[in-house]
């Protein structure tokens, strides 16, 4: 992973921590990520969307393997398709839940976890993860 500017890292926070995607002005698309131009329409007018934190599984995988820099002790883990309630795919590691309870069709909602530490420095990297919903 490259290394961003301070002023970089802190303009783009928001983006880490939040489900914040944009919104067509003209016919209403909804992006995640952000998009600057329509696909549906060309429009450049989009505006910031804060999408739902709920959704539901449509697909997903069981990672096994160890992959490097930083993720080695996470193994099995849950990568899933999320579609939420506006109908956006996202995609996301799947927590607090075992491979064998995952299923599609499981409502999750948005939490906030670490995603990974960076080796040597000990840098502690945090981003939004999917867990079942609790009802």
């Amino acid at each position: 992973m490259g290394m961003l500017s301070a002023p970089r890292y802190w303009r783009e926070i928001k983006y880490r921590y939040r489900l914040i995607g944009s919104r067509c002005l003209k016919c209403g698309k909804i992006y995640f990520p952000r998009r600057l131009v329509c696909r549906v329409c060309g429009s450049k007018k989009l505006e910031e969307y804060k999408l739902s934190e709920k959704g539901k599984i449509e697909t997903f995988t069981v990672i096994r393997r160890n992959p490097p820099l930083g993720y080695e002790k996470n193994v099995p883990y849950i990568v899933a398709v999320v579609r939420l309630e506006e109908g956006v795919n996202v995609l996301s590691q799947i927590v607090d839940c075992s491979p064998e309870e995952v299923k599609i069709g499981m409502p999750v909602e948005l939490t906030f976890r670490k995603v990974r530490e960076d080796g040597k420095e000990g840098i502690i990297e945090y981003g939004f993860k999917f867990r079942p919903t609790l009802e």
